[in-house]
């Protein structure tokens, strides 16, 4: 006869807390998730970022190279930047990588031919553009990024300043978080990613494991498929998972709206309805279709938006501190969670996040204007 391990009185407590309310470990994780939702979903009112630096610089010349113009998140931080640089008086010039390693390349090398002050890599991977952008760095050029690495902050391997972006960790949780509160611990996901990109690398494996950490959940199947062919390849695969998971499959993950872009078609000649799962939530970056997906409860559910001009001010305000021999500012915004439930709160009736935290003044006043 097998002996029993002893617990420890904190277990054995915490047992019969659990027995006495007729709960079990998994309800306890699905309400974390429920009040982690409640989080990450309030309005953003207050400014949390910084409120001292160098007054603006002279006039620059500020190069953006999008990895893809297709891609809202980043078309939406190059409005951000064209915007505050307006204010300070620098010059901007956006190139269009076009989902392409090589015309990304190209772009990296005309900022460089244009004698430009300061590159923004727009979405663009620095492992990637390594090479490109050493001869930026070489060539005096300031070099920021936006989704450049897996984390925010320096990336001094690569001659970056710093890379901009909202913690891949906490918007992989929140996206996943969300599938465990709105399942009631059921959720059967299929979690779709890039490998062309670490910072998707880094929130597919966040959400696999927020998933995997509900024990009445299930990760059916992880999709590595390229963002910038999304379109030729969405249907497709889309089709193929339906007919290989069925009913099992509830919760599309992804770690960009574009994915759910291209996956509604196939839905609808499955019969499946828009509000019928799989129920599809993106870790980035709030698209303007994606919010309207949201509002009308078709095909999506929810999306951790981005908040895309704020970025865009916030790139313009670290180049200054560049430009000024500063360190980086070292702010990170907050992740925050779009369902229909407050689709139309900060920003959402745009179909853009867009804090309404006064960060706009916030800059303007760091640098004097």
């Amino acid at each position: 006869m097998l002996k029993r391990p002893m617990l420890s009185a904190a277990l054995l407590a915490s047992a019969s807390l659990l027995a006495m309310t007729g709960a079990t470990w998994a309800d306890d994780g699905v309400q974390a998730a429920k009040d982690y939702i409640k989080k990450v979903t309030a309005p953003v009112t207050t400014w949390d970022g910084p409120t001292t630096g160098p007054k603006a610089s002279g006039h620059k010349l500020i190069v953006y190279v999008s990895t893809d113009q297709r891609n809202g998140g980043a078309r939406g931080v190059g409005m951000g930047i064209e915007q505050a640089a307006k204010v300070l008086g620098w010059e901007v010039r956006a190139i269009d990588g076009q989902g392409s390693v090589n015309a990304r390349a190209e772009g990296i090398s005309q900022a460089i031919a244009l004698k430009a002050d300061g590159l923004v890599l727009d979405a663009i991977d620095a492992a990637e553009q390594a090479s490109a952008i050493e001869s930026a760095v070489k060539a005096g050029i300031k070099v920021v990024g936006w989704h450049s690495g897996a984390k925010p902050g320096p990336m001094p391997k690569y001659g970056v300043f710093t890379n901009i972006t909202t913690d891949p960790m906490e918007v992989a949780k929140a996206a996943a978080s969300y599938a465990v509160a709105d399942s009631n611990g059921k959720a059967g996901a299929i979690i779709f990613t890039d490998s062309a990109y670490a910072i998707a690398i880094a929130k597919s494996n966040e959400m696999a494991t927020v998933i995997k950490s509900c024990k009445t959940c299930a990760v059916l199947s992880v999709q590595d498929t390229p963002l910038a062919d999304a379109a030729n390849r969405m249907p497709q695969l889309t089709t193929s998972l339906l007919q290989r998971y069925g009913a099992k499959w509830t919760y599309a993950l992804s770690v960009n709206d574009l994915t759910f872009d291209f996956m509604a078609p196939s839905l609808q000649s499955a019969g499946i309805g828009g509000g019928a799962p799989p129920h599809a939530i993106s870790a980035g970056d709030g698209s303007e279709p994606a919010f309207q997906r949201i509002r009308s409860g078709e095909y999506q559910v929810a999306t951790v938006a981005e908040p895309l001009s704020l970025h865009g001010w916030q790139i313009v305000d670290e180049l200054n501190r560049a430009f000024a021999g500063d360190k980086p500012s070292g702010y990170v915004a907050p992740p925050h969670l779009f369902i229909k439930a407050n689709i139309n709160k900060d920003g959402g009736p745009n179909n853009v996040f867009d804090p309404q935290n006064g960060y706009r003044d916030a800059y303007k006043k760091i640098w004097g204007k």
